[in-house]
């Protein structure tokens, strides 16, 4: 006889997706509008590909989070939903047809992220700051934030994308030092916190995020909040780890939301000027509240 084994209730609990997690299906005629601009000008964004949970509450909105440089990404990180590979050639016109589509959305605040395109000697720098210029120069009164990738410190590719004219450059560091190898197998934690600390040195409002819930423990998340005060971060998010398919890194543990504001109060006592912290917390939620964060 084959015997089971058995699962205590107390991590049956921990397993199931609490009540403070469930989120509404994304609906309406504003929803439709941007999925609508989005297909036609074969534009990837994160809502989609990152099986984000709040992509009903701001495409309903009538905002969107801009994925560039195509949907296949070089890394293999175990928390990610988009697709690992070797990338096409990317579309030279593409901050074009990002720029247009955000005009045409009317959007007040955009969010530009990518995925990593190691493959590139100037990972992709260029048309980083391309999309930026493009963006500014048809909607002028449009405030950016971009979630830039690890350019795994090529520093002149860094001060590329971060030279356009955009309000808030961010870089997550998503999880804690000691679950890098598990979490960001091809990435380094002390690389991404130099990142920051050269964003923060060219005069940029910077902005990171953590996802929690892998595993990590409190003290763990307490001295990742000093690392990434004491490296220049000004703004930092907290949101609960979703696992986007069976394949991907199991969730650990739910955070309770009284947990997420103890957090919050806690980042701020450490020198961070402002935390976004909440179990539905995504790096680009709320971020029109982030440009006017003093640095």
């Amino acid at each position: 006889m084959i015997e089971l084994p058995v699962i205590s209730e107390g991590e049956e609990k921990k397993k199931r997706k609490p009540d403070w997690l469930r989120v509404k299906l994304p609906i309406g005629k504003e929803y439709a509008k941007v999925r609508k601009l989005v297909d036609n000008h074969k534009l990837h964004t994160i809502c989609e590909s990152g099986s984000c949970p709040n992509m009903g509450e701001c495409w309903g909105a009538g905002t969107a989070t801009f994925m560039i440089l195509g949907n296949v990404c070089t890394r293999s990180c175990t928390f990610c939903a988009v697709a690992t590979g070797r990338p096409p050639e990317y579309d030279a016109e593409e901050p074009k047809r990002v720029a247009e589509a955000i005009k045409l959305m009317e959007v007040k605040h955009a969010v530009l992220t990518s995925v990593n395109r190691d493959e590139l000697k100037d990972r992709g720098a260029e048309i980083w700051y391309q999309t930026v210029v493009e963006t500014k120069k048809l909607s002028p009164r449009t405030t950016i934030e971009t979630l830039i990738p690890d350019v795994k410190g090529n520093w002149d590719a860094l001060y590329r994308m971060i030279e356009g004219g955009q309000e808030v450059v961010s870089h997550n560091v998503e999880t804690v030092e000691r679950l890098y190898r598990r979490v960001r197998p091809q990435a380094k934690y002390q690389r991404s916190l130099d990142q920051i600390k050269r964003t923060n040195e060219a005069g940029k409002r910077t902005k990171s995020g953590i996802m929690l819930g892998v595993g990590e423990t409190i003290d763990e998340v307490h001295k990742a909040m000093d690392d990434l005060a004491e490296h220049g971060l000004h703004i930092l998010t907290l949101g609960q780890y979703l696992q986007p398919t069976k394949r991907h890194l199991e969730v650990a543990e739910f955070i309770h939301p009284d947990q997420f504001e103890a957090y919050r109060e806690e980042g701020l006592k450490r020198g961070l000027k402002y935390v976004e912290s909440g179990p539905l917390v995504r790096s680009s939620y709320h971020a029109e509240r982030h440009v006017n964060v003093p640095i």
